[in-house]
């Protein structure tokens, strides 16, 4: 396996363990506070809105790439 490729491998499993650990620590926190079902929303919606920041991203970035390859 070329360096490359393990790198790029590791990225998409350790940050994918990263996102997952982050979300296992927003339940432990809603379920420590005793937030109940909409105090845990929220603070899923809010503290996990990173999350879908960082993993959308490269999507819209993919997606303005591949409009700007279409001729006009």
């Amino acid at each position: 396996m070329e360096p490359e490729q393990f790198e790029a491998l590791m990225m998409y499993v350790l940050v994918g363990g990263l996102i997952c650990f982050m979300a296992f620590i927003i339940w432990d926190l809603a379920k420590k506070s005793k937030a109940g079902r909409l105090g845990t929303a929220i603070l899923f919606l809010g503290l996990g809105l990173c999350l879908f920041a960082f993993l959308a991203k490269p999507i819209i970035g993919y997606f303005i790439e591949l409009a700007r390859d279409i001729p006009h």
